[in-house]
């Protein structure tokens, strides 16, 4: 009663305090079912990626493979990059006879986890030597399915928890999509050693059960369909979703924005130029698949989160900033380290040593690259403004990769990991140039009145415990040590 009494007499117009991001807890995952179902479709969303990246190369290159077809291959997982072109269309269109029966995000979940699981068992049974073309169209159906899949799960993590419950969701996501790569990786390649590549790819696919499950337990949490206009005025809804945000970015940066997307777009080039020849790398230096899948894909992983949480830990002890410039030195640096391994002997010590410095750097640079497209958004325009940094920094490195298997077939693969190395010296400097935007163009905290009066029509009412705005980039605010997007960058 004091309590009530006491909030009685508090200010009408006094701003509430801002929710708190909790950290997770083992118990979190028991005590709460959304959080045990997102860590289920954590594993589901990271299962697919290697298989149609570092596995697949690897497995393309023990068939002996031609490097160059190797490097064009790279471009199968090119959904990942794109799959903004259609997510708009997941909450507006419902899958026929699921959507009625299960909501429409869990429709799409089980749809997209099915046609991933089929086009798995594609794979599995196409022979990379005689069904090469029918290899590929199974990689392509893998990539689309699953980023369609991710775009999926994103929606259904944002509109199933309050924003104080979205740092839990977004470390659990990250803890079950490690999951998904272990095995993928180690995983996929054990049972490749000792049962062959038709049996490990079968595996995955029914692995892709695990998401499946989860998705037919999981809550419903779909926001109400908005009605349609009497009249679509196209060009109008364009302006709104495409034109304002980015005039937003040039008003506060000027020119300097065009800098930024240079940053933004070279930052990890070098980790996904470098990442499609690294497995053929291992193969033809003598590496045999159960070392690959020991060294590289099961400690190298765990190498890789120790980095991601080195990257947080210094943007909360030094600044954005310093680690900013730090992780664009080390990140290409370390592929040095691979060229050091191309001019010796396939001894596993060279190869822990090699595979731990590209890891810990990668992730570092991660993170602190996610830290900065983050602070670059402003309230309002933040999820077009964060869709448009995160395809523009994985896109153009995807579209070079594929002609990385030219370079290493005419100048071998140390002078190739050497000149990944060296893109890190524009890097830096533009990094110098424009790393310190977002502290010079913060924009100014909205009024509490404008929020409270905007929130009833962006955000559910009906779901208890979601906040009644969008939440989109609330993870990655909260805590960008443990963001997905970091993990899928690292590929």
């Amino acid at each position: 009663m004091a309590a009530d009494a006491a909030d009685s007499r508090a200010p009408r117009n006094q701003t509430p305090a801002k929710a708190q991001p909790r950290k997770l807890r083992l118990r979190d995952i028991t005590e709460d079912k959304r959080v045990a179902q997102m860590l289920a479709l954590g594993f589901s969303s990271g299962l697919p990626l290697l298989l149609v990246l570092g596995t697949f190369t690897l497995r393309l290159a023990d068939s002996g493979i031609d490097i160059k077809t190797i490097g064009l291959f790279s471009y199968v997982a090119l959904p990942y990059s794109l799959k903004f072109l259609w997510a708009p269309s997941i909450d507006r269109v419902d899958v026929p006879f699921l959507a009625a029966r299960l909501g429409r995000k869990r429709a799409w979940m089980v749809t997209t986890q099915i046609a991933t699981a089929l086009a798995l068992v594609l794979m599995a049974f196409a022979d990379p030597k005689e069904q090469l073309a029918l290899l590929g169209v199974g990689a392509f159906l893998v990539a689309f399915c699953a980023a369609t899949q991710d775009v999926v799960i994103d929606g259904w993590r944002i509109e199933a928890a309050g924003t104080d419950l979205q740092g839990i969701m977004a470390a659990t996501s990250n803890l079950g999509y490690r999951f998904g790569l272990i095995l993928a990786g180690a995983g996929a390649l054990y049972v490749a050693a000792y049962g062959g590549w038709t049996l490990a790819y079968l595996s995955m696919a029914a692995l892709m059960g695990v998401g499946l499950i989860a998705a037919l337990l999981a809550t419903p949490y779909d926001r109400p369909r908005e009605a349609a206009p009497a009249k679509r005025d196209l060009p109008a809804a364009v302006r709104r979703a495409v034109l304002e945000p980015l005039t937003d970015l040039h008003a506060r940066m000027g020119n300097a924005l065009f800098a930024v997307l240079a940053l933004v777009a070279l930052y990890r080039m070098p980790d996904f130029v470098s990442g499609v020849m690294a497995n053929p790398l291992y193969i033809k230096l003598g590496y045999g698949k159960a070392e690959i899948a020991t060294i590289v894909k099961l400690f190298g992983i765990w190498v890789g989160i120790a980095g991601g949480f080195a990257g947080g830990w210094s943007i909360a002890r030094f600044g954005m900033f310093p680690t900013l410039v730090t992780g664009a030195f080390i990140a290409a640096a370390s592929h040095l380290s691979l060229a050091w391994l191309a001019l010796g002997e396939p001894e596993q010590w060279r190869l822990a040593i090699a595979v731990s410095i590209e890891s810990l750097c990668g992730s570092f640079a991660g993170i602190a690259l996610i830290a900065y497209m983050s602070s670059l958004t402003t309230p309002g325009f933040a999820a077009t403004q964060y869709a448009l940094f995160s395809s523009l920094y994985a896109l153009p490195g995807k579209l070079v990769a594929g002609t990385s298997g030219f370079v290493v077939a005419a100048y071998g693969f140390p002078t190739f990991f050497a000149m990944t190395a060296a893109v890190g010296i524009p890097v830096v400097a533009l990094c110098f140039a424009v790393g310190r935007i977002p502290q010079r163009t913060a924009p100014e905290a909205a009024p509490a009145e404008a929020v409270s009066e905007a929130a009833p029509e962006t955000g559910p009412a009906s779901v208890s415990g979601n906040p009644t705005g969008p939440v989109g980039l609330a993870s990655a605010e909260a805590s960008p040590e443990i963001s997905p997007k970091a993990a899928r960058a690292q590929t």
